[in-house]
């Protein structure tokens, strides 16, 4: 798939599942600032992607999609929109020859010669045939992403399939390791590579007579689809972090009445997009546990920007800037979100609040959590009933969530503002809870 026409898929996964299909075909299309036309032809790309990857789902015609992505949610422990980095990567033919070729290395190893002649072989008539040259630059990208192996010896080089590891162990060490990726793919990120880890682990032991249900000990409930959909810019983003390069993209703020559009070639047809052109040099990739979201944090023509990455659409790297202006650069953001609970660079206030114990609570959790979560803070002051946790931080904004959680367990003190605006926020809380 083309990088725009993915762009335009996570864009669509993630109205779709923000709006659990309650929007029609038209408001979907403005929304997106695409026409109708466009949007039937996504939600066929999406299903027969579906269609292909998921054998089991129903395949009733007219079928909405947004059932089909939600068919068998708590039955199974694929998170659904991960179908989507499976399908991007390569084209039809490119899949199919592949596919081919690895099937060829799978007895025994080969030479670039010997699987061009069986590619020629077996592809099927509608598809053009490769040269020795398209060949060597599959196998080129399989052995980099570490797929298959060249064999040592003298020329013309024989390659492998490179499955040591999965050969080298039992079937229960890889079932406890399967164990363990699927635990660490679910609850770290970046996640995606842990799910494609994870898938191959899968099919490896169901093709070695391992039952379905013994490989799904685990049953998660995946909340947050911007974490996997976002991480689709998560590589891109950091090569050109390691290699200090300028990028340019689209970018659809948290505001903005569309969160995508369509890149139109044709002059005729060129109109303007709600989207920003940005061109800028980013430093650092900030991750928010509490709500899932990925940020980019840069430095551009206005100084040091935010933005959620699931407004950046259609990214490209640029020219390479100066390693001394970079590391210059890196500094200044650093000691601006020194005191950042996530990525506020305002002005340091010291926060002040006094956490309640739970009556006769054994362990302490509430202590427990603070000690956990609360950063660089510290507790002052304690007794049996309650402690004082002090921290400074850049502005209120991104530490208020986390102290209203805590409920009637925390007391804020200082400062003065903030106090007097949980006591406003909780006051209007109440109200709901008022008798009818």
């Amino acid at each position: 798939m083309a990088k725009e026409s993915f762009d335009k898929e996570i864009q669509f996964l993630r109205l779709l599942v923000l709006t659990s299909g309650a929007f029609s075909r038209q408001q979907f299309a403005e929304r997106l600032g695409i026409s109708v036309h466009t949007f039937d032809k996504t939600i066929r790309r999406l299903k027969d992607v579906v269609g292909s990857l998921h054998q089991h789902l129903p395949q009733e015609q007219g079928k909405e999609f947004s059932e089909t992505l939600r068919y068998s949610y708590y039955d199974s422990t694929d998170p659904l929109l991960l179908f989507l980095f499976r399908a991007k990567s390569v084209k039809e033919s490119e899949s199919q020859r592949i596919s081919m070729l690895l099937d060829a290395m799978n007895d025994r190893a080969l030479t670039a010669r010997e699987l061009l002649d069986t590619c020629c072989s077996s592809l099927s008539s509608g598809l053009p045939l490769p040269d020795e040259k398209t060949i060597r630059s599959d196998l080129k990208y399989l052995e980099e992403v570490g797929v298959i192996k060249r064999e040592p010896g003298p020329r013309p080089f024989k390659y492998r399939i490179q499955d040591d590891l999965v050969r080298g162990l039992s079937n229960e060490e890889l079932l406890d390791l399967y164990d363990f990726v699927d635990v660490m793919a679910n609850t770290q990120v970046p996640s995606v590579q842990g799910y494609l880890l994870r898938d191959g682990l899968k099919k490896h032991l169901l093709r070695d007579g391992l039952e379905q249900h013994a490989l799904e000990s685990f049953l998660y409930k995946y909340h947050y689809h911007s974490r996997i959909l976002d991480e689709a810019h998560l590589f891109t983003l950091l090569h050109a972090i390691r290699h200090r390069r300028k990028i340019s993209f689209q970018y659809f703020s948290p505001k903005s009445e569309k969160s995508y559009a369509s890149k139109n070639t044709n002059p005729l047809y060129e109109r303007d997009t709600e989207g920003k052109a940005e061109k800028t040099t980013p430093l650092k990739i900030v991750y928010d546990h509490q709500y899932g979201r990925w940020y980019l944090l840069a430095y551009g023509r206005e100084g040091i920007r935010k933005y959620r990455m699931e407004g950046i659409t259609q990214i490209e790297e640029a020219e390479t800037v100066d390693r001394a202006w970079f590391e210059e650069k890196e500094k200044e953001l650093t000691e601006r979100i020194r005191y950042s609970w996530l990525i506020d660079t305002g002005r340091p206030v010291k926060v002040r609040a006094r956490f309640f114990v739970p009556g006769g609570s054994e362990p302490n959790f509430v202590k427990e959590r603070v000690l956990l979560q609360g950063q660089w803070g510290q507790i002052v002051q304690e007794d049996e009933a309650c402690f004082i946790y002090e921290i400074t931080v850049n502005g209120i904004t991104e530490i208020k969530p986390w102290l209203r959680s805590f409920g009637s367990s925390c007391e804020v003190l200082e400062p003065l503002h903030l106090r007097r605006e949980m006591i406003a926020e909780w006051k209007e809380i109440q109200a709901y809870y008022e008798s009818v």
